[in-house]
């Protein structure tokens, strides 16, 4: 089986996007690929955060891919900075990337224009990032628009050092992500759902109030028209709720518009059958909640077998460059 790796920072909460867009499509990719998931916490630190926030947000995430359904029995599920392999190796990555080449990250000058703080660590990140996966042989990188230039960095920097010190890395290739659900903001349809957005109003969140849940999609804007038909450029409200709709019944939007002639039943059948997905996600959830040592254990085999890979790369490394072997 070909290896895959995927990574989430343990930002904000998860929200209905980010179920039905990504994270149902990992848990699917599990059983057809060698899986590393990783809760990238040392990424989080590029910005500052409270200590506690990041602690609870780093276990919250953790348990909320577990309860959607990531199995630790099949998959590696771990925390970052529970290998301390990323740490080390991230040094040798920035050792080998030019100033130039991480100067024309386009995210970090994104994030840097809004920043009032810009830390080295935010500049450095794609470094850390291909540290992530270059450790664990990754084969293949499910990555999307936003992060192609840091995987062709990546690609960049294996090959590199391959070259300067022989043939250490295994060179990743990116993949497209298998398609999940077009999932827009509730009450702005022309923009994807997004916990930076200006209003919750239009944001599901994966652990919110059901009952809170069920007023927002009655609340979803559509437009003037009455007619139901999947159109995402003329009708973008009727077709994100055919979106989601489909996306948690497992049914085409097209054809499921064919079966409304109002607004009002496609708004409460979506919110009834996102109510119906989100529900034992919450209870898989609080039941791994309630017995933190679960979690604990988890997460402590998942670093166990992580660890077991990375430290074999990591001692190639070491052992091309020529560092000293330790003890």
């Amino acid at each position: 089986m070909a290896r895959v790796l995927s990574g989430i920072q343990p930002t904000g909460a998860l929200h209905l996007g980010n179920l039905l867009g990504a994270v149902r499509n990992w848990v699917e990719d599990q059983h057809r690929a060698d899986s590393y998931f990783v809760v990238v916490d040392l990424h989080a630190l590029t910005v500052p955060k409270s200590p506690e926030v990041l602690r609870r947000s780093t276990v919250e995430m953790a348990t909320l891919l577990t309860a959607i359904g990531l199995d630790p029995d099949v998959c590696t599920l771990f925390v970052q900075s529970h290998v301390p392999a990323h740490a080390e190796l991230s040094w040798f990555m920035e050792c080998t990337a030019a100033f130039g080449e991480l100067r024309r990250m386009v995210q970090f000058k994104d994030k840097s224009d809004r920043a009032e703080f810009v830390s080295a660590g935010l500049f450095t990140y794609p470094a850390l990032q291909a540290a992530d996966i270059l450790l664990y042989d990754t084969d293949r990188v499910p990555v999307g628009d936003d992060q192609r230039q840091h995987l062709e960095l990546t690609r960049d920097l294996a090959a590199r050092f391959n070259a300067r010190y022989g043939q250490t890395f295994v060179v990743p290739e990116a993949t497209i992500p298998r398609a999940g659900a077009r999932v827009m903001d509730l009450q702005n349809p022309t923009d994807k759902m997004s916990k930076s957005s200006s209003s919750e109003a239009g944001i599901v969140y994966v652990l919110e109030d059901l009952e809170a849940v069920v007023r927002k999609f009655k609340r979803a804007v559509t437009d003037s028209e009455s007619e139901v038909r999947y159109d995402i450029v003329a009708k973008p409200g009727v077709s994100n709720l055919l979106s989601i709709l489909a996306a948690c019944t497992g049914q085409d939007p097209a054809s499921l518009a064919e079966g409304y002639s109002q607004y009002g039943p496609l708004k409460a059948d979506t919110a009834e059958a996102v109510v119906e997905t989100l529900r034992p996600v919450q209870a898989r959830y609080a039941e791994l909640s309630a017995d933190p040592g679960a979690m604990t254990a988890i997460l402590a085999k998942g670093a166990e077998k992580a660890a077991a890979v990375a430290n074999l790369t990591l001692t190639r490394a070491r052992d091309a460059l020529g560092l000293l072997p330790r003890g």
